[in-house]
């Protein structure tokens, strides 16, 4: 099952490369990250993109600033995932993360 986290972020370049450095090494594999930006001012959108030049499963989409719900919107919008995650660009998660909700789900 293919996994989507959405990540909306705005001026979060202080967080944000360990954000993605959690997501880029979850040991479940089959996931997609779609980073949603919101209008970011900062150097924000130049950290995704050095992701993105080593990780082919980043996406990345630029937009106007209207807050998280919005940018998250979009990102479902976007997502191509049997299951979508939401992580803020301020947050990192355990590497087995996605591979722990995915197991759990599947159970139930």
């Amino acid at each position: 099952m293919k996994v989507s986290i959405i990540v909306p972020f705005y001026n979060a370049e202080k967080y944000l490369e360990k954000c993605l450095e959690s997501l880029v090494n979850q040991t479940y594999k089959d996931i997609e990250i779609i980073l949603i930006n919101d209008g970011s001012t900062d150097k924000s959108i130049k950290i995704c993109e050095k992701f993105k030049k080593t990780y082919s499963n980043i996406i990345i989409y630029n937009k106007e600033n209207g807050g998280s719900a919005s940018a998250r919107n979009i990102g479902l919008i976007i997502a191509k995932g049997d299951y979508i995650a939401f992580v803020d660009s301020d947050d990192f998660v355990k590497s087995t993360y996605i591979e722990h909700m995915v197991n759990s789900t599947e159970k139930s």
